[in-house]
């Protein structure tokens, strides 16, 4: 029972950490030391994509799955098993990595924009 409330609870920490890849940089609009959190998490996430990095989260789940007597993740990883197939159709695949990419791009775009107001002196003696 522990095995498997701590393989759930590892999962949820997996979307958890996809939710904040793709929506991070938003939260720095508000938070802005939060950037650079955010950057290497994106920076992971899209490492585990392209080059294929472990996730120690996948390896924490699979192990509690075992000691669970539950079947281990595919070898393909947390996103094809949860996502892929499940919340998008598989031959979306390449459309949603883009669209998460510019959700991000977006999102940094955003707080550049942001951070320059912010850090803009008003001129007082600027002609109107």
């Amino acid at each position: 029972m522990l095995y498997r409330l701590l393989a759930e609870a590892t999962a949820i920490a997996h979307f958890a950490f996809i939710a904040y890849v793709v929506s991070g940089g938003f939260l720095a609009w508000r938070l802005p030391r939060t950037i650079w959190l955010h950057l290497g998490a994106v920076c992971w996430g899209a490492g585990s994509v392209v080059f294929g990095f472990d996730c120690p989260l996948t390896y924490v789940e699979n192990s509690a799955r075992e000691r669970a007597g539950e079947a281990r993740l595919p070898s393909s990883g947390f996103i094809d098993h949860y996502l892929t197939g499940v919340i998008y159709p598989e031959d979306a695949l390449g459309l949603v990595r883009a669209l998460v990419a510019l959700v991000v791009a977006a999102s940094w775009v955003g707080y550049l924009l942001v951070r320059r107001q912010v850090t803009t002196p008003v001129r007082l003696d600027a002609p109107h």
